[in-house]
């Protein structure tokens, strides 16, 4: 029982200071592109009401919520994703906010399902929206986003396709072979990939098309929208063309999705998507019972199977690594050589913080050994050794092995933030 108490429950993480380097580095990378897009940030309640998720999504997710009743008897849910919060916010405030709205959010989501690699029963959710946009350019606007993030987070021309398609192309389809359970169909359709091919037969027989039929209607290439096509030259003219493609098997499982749809596959076409999205136009309608009605697209990126793409991706790897480099808890560590000087110590330390430096130093009696060895493992790029020649002091280049020295005149906070801002090679003056 005391190892069970000691160890995360099933699904759960702990987040140790490298992996909060590595979340970090993730939010910077999402951040960074949703602002360089025109994007702002919102944020909703962990819980919410388990109404609005059977709204918004019938079953299908039904039996993976965290859900329960609270002290007051409300049925809650620990939200699974982030759409269905945004659309009530915009629907219960839609008057506020000019359009299109272009709003992102990074936040954790809760997936009761049994945890595996890259999937987790909690896990952190990037979600970027434009609502009240019909037009295919808002597809484009967001397929340009995805991809530019997966840019920003290392990835490099060939580590990923976009393949996409248009659930318009399928509604066709349906028509044409007059299939009344639309909803039932896509879904086969978005498991063909995965299904062994008698299994798909056997699925499609109550549907009456067999899977030569469909196998024909996938490989054409004419079967494809007009607004497939209207967001395909977009992306060409943003010279994209290369990371995007037609693949009529992308329906995404949710039936909410009305339009263009698109999942992010790795280069090797496996069957792992590391983001997805499309367009929603009636799901606003949905949750507001008919008071809001905006047509809206979105797409989201999860932590976990894109921290593991970055892990086995040699490139994007070093990129994650160098970030982290440059971005250390501690910047200057702090050696007491004399502790008769532990007060002046203080004193420089605390200046140096009020610069905005980043310090840490031993807070009782240490030998210097101890402290050089304490300031190599606190990934410091110097450290400060004040002794009995203060207010003379060294200034040591741990990477480097070499050493300056700051004199007496010198001001130290300001000499410390030039030499941050310099190579470690001699100092700049």
């Amino acid at each position: 029982m005391a190892d069970k108490v000691t160890q995360s429950l099933p699904g759960f993480r702990d987040f140790t200071p490298r992996q909060c380097a590595i979340r970090n580095y993730l939010h910077e990378c999402w951040r960074s592109v949703a602002h360089r897009y025109g994007f702002v940030e919102w944020e909703a309640p962990l819980v919410e009401s388990t109404e609005l998720y059977m709204k918004k999504t019938g079953d299908e997710i039904g039996t993976q919520l965290f859900r329960f009743e609270d002290q007051g008897g409300r049925d809650i849910t620990l939200r699974p994703e982030l759409t269905a919060s945004l659309a009530r916010i915009v629907a219960d405030n839609q008057r506020d906010f000019p359009k299109p709205l272009k709003w992102f959010e990074i936040g954790p989501c809760f997936r009761y399902e049994k945890p595996q690699k890259g999937r987790g029963r909690e896990f952190i959710q990037f979600n970027a929206d434009i609502i009240g946009e019909a037009s295919a350019a808002a597809d484009a606007e967001l397929i340009s986003m995805a991809i530019d993030t997966m840019l920003e987070l290392g990835f490099e021309e060939g580590d990923f396709v976009v393949r996409a398609s248009d659930r318009n192309s399928w509604l066709a389809f349906c028509e044409q072979h007059q299939i009344e359970d639309i909803s039932g169909f896509l879904q086969i359709i978005d498991k063909l990939e995965r299904m062994k091919p008698e299994a798909v037969a056997d699925k499609l027989v109550p549907f009456g098309v067999d899977r030569q039929t469909v196998d024909e209607f996938i490989a054409n290439p004419d079967n494809a929208s007009d607004d497939f096509k209207l967001v395909q030259a977009n992306l060409a003219a943003r010279g994209l063309a290369e990371f995007f493609e037609l693949d009529l098997t992308i329906v995404r499982g949710l039936a909410y999705y009305t339009g263009v749809v698109f999942e992010i596959f790795d280069g090797k076409k496996s069957m792992r998507a590391v983001a997805g999205g499309g367009r929603y136009d009636k799901l606003l309608n949905i949750l507001s019972d008919g008071s809001c009605d905006m047509p809206a697209t979105g797409f989201a990126m999860g932590d976990m199977v894109i921290a593991n793409f970055i892990e086995e991706t040699a490139h994007a790897k070093m990129e994650m690594e160098k970030w982290i480099m440059n971005h250390p808890s501690c910047e200057v560590y702090v050696v007491v050589a004399d502790e008769e000087k532990r007060p002046e110590a203080l004193g420089a330390i605390s200046d140096l913080r009020r610069a905005g430096v980043q310090v840490d130093y031993p807070m009782v009696k240490l030998g210097v050994g101890k402290q050089f060895k304490k300031a190599q493992q606190s990934g410091a790029r110097f450290a400060l050794v004040i002794g009995e020649e203060f207010p003379e002091m060294k200034l040591k280049i741990l990477a480097a092995r070499s050493e300056e020295t700051i004199h007496p005149n010198a001001d130290l906070a300001e000499t410390i933030v030039s030499r941050l801002e310099q190579t470690d090679g001699p100092l700049i003056a």
